[in-house]
């Protein structure tokens, strides 16, 4: 059994061409003996974002809070706290924080991405 809280856990700036202040923790990953997902948290600063970019996986995202977008199959959409989102293989996808406020988001990928692919968002 595991328990974290989603603000004890240190986040490390997100190291990938396109990223502009974000950082991510894994909350639960295959350190943690997971056997199939890995749980990420990413924190968006305000005025930054993930890269744009794909992979040949699908993710899932709850959006904790803040506000911004997301570029899904070629349009930006707004996001704010409570929103779930659903990004599917191969499709090339974007999170961005609003100027006045951090994006904070959790990504569910499969355990084999849970540091490799390290943005969702991923």
């Amino acid at each position: 059994m595991l328990i974290r809280n989603i603000d004890e856990v240190e986040r490390s700036p997100v190291q990938m061409d396109g990223v502009k202040d974000a950082r991510m923790a894994v909350m639960v990953g295959r350190d943690d003996g997971a056997p199939n997902f890995a749980l990420r948290q990413f924190e968006v600063a305000p005025g930054g974002n993930t890269p744009r970019h794909s992979h040949d996986y699908e993710h899932e995202v709850f959006v904790v809070s803040g506000s911004g977008t997301v570029l899904l199959e070629g349009a930006e959409r707004p996001v704010k706290g409570g929103d779930v989102i659903y990004v599917p293989a191969d499709e090339e996808h974007q999170f961005r924080a609003s100027t006045g406020e951090a994006l904070r988001f959790l990504c569910i990928v499969p355990v084999t991405r849970d540091c490799g692919e390290p943005v969702p968002g991923s």
